[in-house]
C-alpha cells in the first residue's frame, strides 16, 4: 500500500515562494520578464501580465505566453529540487484573462540528481550574444539537447547547410520589415535604452558594440552596445527551429518549457544558446520559416548553438524585476 503524502504547509509556502523567485531568472523577449505570480498556501498561479507586452513587436502575445512557459518550467525546477510533489494545471480557467497555469504541492518526493543540477544551472544560464569559436558541436551533444525540448512535447529541428541560407534571408527581410515601422522601432528603443523599467529590457552591456560576421543576422538594436566581441565567424554554430503541432496558447506556452529545458541541457553541457525571434515576429516571414520544417508543425522560435570564443569578455546578465513587481502573495 502507497502511504499518503505528508503536507508540512510552512515548507510548501517557502517553496512556492522559492520557485517564484528562481523563475524570475528564465529568459524573455526584450527581458520584458511579461509574467505574474499568485502565491497562495499550497499553490502558484501563473498570469500574463499584459503591462509587460510587446504591442507592436508581439500583438498575439505569442512571445510573452513562450517566455512565460519557460518560467513556469523554472519554477517546476524549484519544487523538484525542494522535494517537493507538483501538479501542473496548464490554461486552467479560461474565464480569468491571462491565466496560464496553476502549480499545487501536495506532498513530499525524493530529490533526484538531475533536479539539483537543473537548478544549479539556472544560475548559470543566460542569453549569450558573444562571437562563436571554431569548435563545433559533436551529435552526441546536439541529440541531448533535442531530446531536452522533445521532453516537454515541443521539438527541435536541426537546418541543413541549405535551409540556413533560407533562414538567413528570411530574418534580413524581417527585420527590414520591421525597422520601416517607427512605432516599432519606439518600442525596441523603450527596452534597449535608458527610458527601459528598471530591472528590465536588455542593457547597453549585453548589446554588441558592432555586428558579428553571422551567416544568420542578429538583432539590430538601432544602435551600438558595449560588448565587445571578436571578428570571427560562426561557421561552426547550429541553427535549429523550436516548433510544434499547433499555434495555440496552450502551444506556445509548452514551448517556452521545451525552450527552458533545451537550454538548460545545452548549458550543462557547455554549449551555449541564442534566441532569435525577428523572423518570428513578422507573418510572411514566419511562413518561410514554417516552410523550412515541410509542414510539419508552427515555429515558435529560432535558436543558435555555438561553443563561444574563449578570448572573448565573460558573461553578461541581464538584470531582473523587484519580486514584489512579479510575485503577488494572497
Amino acid at each position: 500500500m502507497t502511504s499518503p503524502r505528508t503536507v508540512d504547509a510552512g515548507a510548501v509556502t517557502r517553496a512556492l515562494t522559492s520557485a517564484a523567485t528562481t523563475a524570475s531568472h528564465a529568459p524573455s523577449i526584450h527581458n520584458t520578464q511579461p509574467w505574474r505570480w499568485r502565491a497562495h498556501s499550497d499553490h502558484l498561479d501563473l498570469f500574463l501580465d499584459e503591462s509587460r507586452a510587446l504591442p507592436v513587436t508581439d500583438p498575439d502575445r505569442r512571445l510573452a505566453i513562450l517566455s512565460c512557459g519557460a518560467a513556469l518550467h523554472h519554477a517546476l525546477i524549484s519544487l523538484a529540487a525542494d522535494g517537493q510533489h507538483a501538479t501542473l494545471n496548464r490554461l486552467p480557467d479560461t474565464a480569468r484573462p491571462g491565466h496560464l497555469a496553476t502549480i499545487r504541492v501536495d506532498g513530499r518526493v525524493p530529490v533526484e540528481p538531475a533536479a539539483i543540477r537543473h537548478l544549479q544551472t539556472i544560475a548559470l544560464r543566460h542569453t549569450d550574444r558573444r562571437t562563436v569559436s571554431g569548435a563545433a558541436i559533436d551529435a552526441d551533444t546536439l541529440r541531448s539537447i533535442v531530446a531536452a525540448a522533445g521532453s516537454r512535447q515541443t521539438l527541435l529541428h536541426v537546418l541543413r547547410p541549405r535551409q540556413v541560407l533560407d533562414l538567413a534571408a528570411a530574418s534580413d527581410h524581417a527585420q527590414r520589415i520591421e525597422s520601416d515601422d517607427e512605432t516599432w522601432q519606439a518600442e525596441l528603443r523603450f527596452w534597449t535604452g535608458g527610458t527601459r523599467p528598471l530591472g528590465s529590457g536588455i542593457p547597453a552591456t549585453a548589446i554588441p558594440d558592432k555586428a558579428s560576421q553571422t551567416t544568420v543576422p542578429g538583432r539590430d538594436f538601432g544602435h551600438p552596445g558595449d560588448m565587445a566581441i571578436a571578428d570571427t565567424h560562426d561557421r561552426t554554430a547550429v541553427f535549429a527551429i523550436l516548433y510544434g503541432p499547433g499555434d495555440s496558447d496552450l502551444d506556445w506556452l509548452r514551448a517556452g518549457e521545451a525552450l527552458s529545458s533545451a537550454w538548460l541541457k545545452a548549458t550543462e553541457l557547455g554549449v551555449s544558446v541564442l534566441p532569435s525571434s525577428a523572423a518570428i515576429e513578422v507573418t510572411a516571414t514566419r511562413e518561410t520559416v514554417r516552410h523550412l520544417l515541410s509542414g510539419l508543425g508552427h515555429p515558435y522560435l529560432i535558436l543558435r548553438f555555438a561553443v563561444l570564443d574563449a578570448d572573448t569578455a565573460g558573461q553578461v546578465r541581464a538584470p531582473r524585476l523587484p519580486m514584489d513587481q512579479t510575485i503577488e502573495h494572497r
